[in-house]
C-alpha cells in the first residue's frame, strides 16, 4: 500500500519561510497596560486567518507570536540546503480548502502530489515477502471498511476496539497505518472523530506549504518573540501579559496548540470555565514526526521519489521518502509512542537510529553519505508539544466545546476546534476566521 494515497494522508509536516510582518516592541512592565483593540495569540495559520478577517471587518488586531517566525506547525525548513516541509505538507480536501484560493491570490503554484518512483516494504531492513506485503495491504484497508459499516450512534469507541475482532496478529498491522497518518496509537483515537474527518483531493505546494503560510501573513501587525504568559478575562477588557509587558484589549483569540494549553504555559485568571477545561481534558496531541538527512554522493541506484517502508514491527513503522523531487535529502516519517521516544532521546540518538535503518535497507556504505540532520521534534517543542490534536475515545464533542466563547471576550481557535477539518492547516484557517467573526461584533 502506498501510504501517500491513504485515506488520511496527514503524515507530512511542513515548515515555513519568513514573512513580511510588522514587528514592534511591547511597552515594559513598568508602564501602564496599553489599550489595543483585539489581541490574537499565535501567528500560525489560525492566528493569521483571524487577524486578516478582523482587519477586513474594520477591527485593529495585533498578533503576539512566541517564536521568531510565523507559520507555527506549517514550516518549510531550509537548514539542510534543500527545503522540505517539516510540518504540514498537504492542502487536504482541496475542493473546499481555503488555501487553494489563498495560493491563487498570492500567485503561488499548487499541484497534485507527483507519483513516486516505487514503493518497497522492509522487515528489519530486508525486503518483505510478497505474501506478507499483501496481508499488510489487506489489513490496512480494514479501518475504512469497518467505519463504513459500524454503527457508532450508540457509543463512541477507539479505533483499536473497532479492529479488535481482527485478532492479535492482524489488528496491530491494520492500526499501524494510523501512526503515519494520525501520528497516534489506535487505542487513543476516537472512532467517531476519525470518521467525521473530511476527505478529498490533496494538493502540494512545490515552493513549500510553510512558505505559503508565512507569505500570507504579509501586512499584519505581528510581534515576534513574544510568548504570552498570562491572560486575565474577567473584566470589561482582556489583559494579555508577555515577558515584555501587558496589553489591555477589547477581546482575545488564543490560537496556540492544545498541547501548549494543557501544559499550562498560559495562566488564565480566573481559570478557564469547567466546560473548557473538560474539553481540553478530552483532547491530546499526536506525535507525527519527520527526521530529515542530507545525503551527499552515492544514491545507490535509488530513483528519486521512491518510498521505503520499514514495517518489521507494527509499533515501529517508519517510512522514508528517498531523494524527493530529486533533492539530496531523505525524509523519515514516524508517529505515536515510537516518535515520542525518538523525540525525547534527542538529535544524536535519532540520527543514529535512522542511519542504522537505512544502512540495513541500502547497504553499509550509506553511512558515508549521510551528513547533516534536521529534526524539528514537535513533541518536545515548547511552542507545539505535539503535531496536532486528537480526540480521546468518548470525547468526540470536545472540539465543539473548546470553540465556545469564554466570558464574551475570549475565544480559543485552531485546528483543534475545526470539526471535520481538524488536524489540518485548512481547518485551522477556517476556525480562525470563525472566531474572528464572533469577536468582530464586539463593541470597540
Amino acid at each position: 500500500m502506498n501510504l501517500r494515497h491513504a485515506r488520511m494522508t496527514r503524515r507530512r509536516l511542513l515548515t515555513g519561510g519568513s514573512a513580511m510582518v510588522a514587528t514592534f516592541a511591547i511597552a515594559g512592565r513598568s508602564s501602564a497596560a496599553t489599550d489595543v483593540d483585539i489581541v490574537v495569540v499565535g501567528a500560525g495559520a489560525a492566528g493569521i486567518a483571524a487577524a486578516h478577517a478582523l482587519r477586513a471587518a474594520g477591527r485593529k488586531p495585533i498578533v503576539l507570536e512566541a517564536r521568531g517566525r510565523v507559520g507555527g506547525r506549517a514550516f518549510t525548513d531550509t537548514s539542510l540546503g534543500p527545503g522540505y516541509d517539516a510540518g504540514a505538507m498537504f492542502i487536504h480536501w482541496a475542493e473546499r480548502n481555503p488555501w487553494v484560493q489563498i495560493a491563487r491570490e498570492l500567485g503561488v503554484e499548487t499541484t497534485t502530489e507527483p507519483w513516486g518512483s516505487g514503493f518497497r516494504v522492509f522487515a528489519d531492513g530486508r525486503p518483505m515477502a510478497d505474501a506478507d506485503r499483501r496481508r499488510r495491504r489487506d489489513a490496512f484497508n480494514q479501518i475504512d471498511r469497518r467505519l463504513e459499516t459500524v454503527d457508532l450512534g450508540a457509543r463512541d469507541m477507539s479505533i483499536a476496539e473497532l479492529l479488535s475482532d481482527l485478532g492479535p496478529d492482524s489488528a496491530p498491522v491494520a492500526a499501524s497505518g494510523l501512526l503515519l497518518s494520525i501520528g497516534e496509537e489506535s487505542s487513543r483515537i476516537s472512532a467517531r472523530d476519525y470518521q467525521r474527518l473530511w476527505a478529498g483531493d490533496d494538493l502540494v505546494v512545490p515552493a513549500g506549504y510553510g512558505n505559503l503560510v508565512a507569505r500570507s501573513a504579509g501586512g499584519l501587525d505581528i510581534r515576534l518573540n513574544q510568548p504570552v504568559e498570562a491572560i486575565r478575562w474577567d473584566g470589561s477588557t482582556v489583559t494579555v501579559a508577555t515577558t515584555s509587558g501587558e496589553l489591555r484589549a477589547n477581546g482575545c483569540i488564543v490560537t496556540v496548540p492544545v498541547g501548549v494549553l494543557k501544559a499550562g504555559a498560559i495562566r488564565f485568571t480566573p481559570e478557564l470555565p469547567a466546560a473548557t477545561r473538560d474539553a481540553l481534558a478530552g483532547l491530546h496531541m499526536g506525535a507525527l514526526t519527520k527526521i530529515a538527512l542530507k545525503v551527499e554522493g552515492d544514491r545507490f541506484g535509488i530513483a528519486p521519489g521512491a518510498s521505503f517502508l520499514e514495517a518489521g514491527a507494527p509499533e515501529r513503522l517508519m517510512n522514508f521518502d528517498m531523494f524527493p523531487d530529486d533533492r539530496d535529502i531523505v525524509i523519515g516519517y514516524c508517529g505515536g509512542d515510537y516518535a515520542r521516544k525518538l523525540s525525547e532521546a534527542g538529535d544524536e540518538e535519532a540520527r543514529a537510529h535512522v542511519v542504522d535503518l537505512l544502512a540495513r535497507m541500502v547497504g553499509e556504505n550509506f553511512r558515508k553519505t549521510a551528513t547533516a540532520l534536521s529534526f524539528p521534534a514537535w513533541w518536545t517543542d515548547p511552542f507545539a508539544r505535539g503535531s496536532y490534536s486528537i480526540c480521546d475515545p468518548g470525547h468526540e464533542k470536545a472540539r465543539e466545546a473548546l470553540a465556545q466563547p469564554i466570558g464574551g471576550r475570549l475565544l480559543i481557535a485552531g485546528e483543534a476546534t475545526a470539526g471535520g477539518g481538524a488536524m489540518t492547516v485548512g481547518g485551522a484557517t477556517l476556525a480562525g476566521r470563525a472566531a474572528a467573526a464572533t469577536l468582530a461584533r464586539l463593541k470597540a
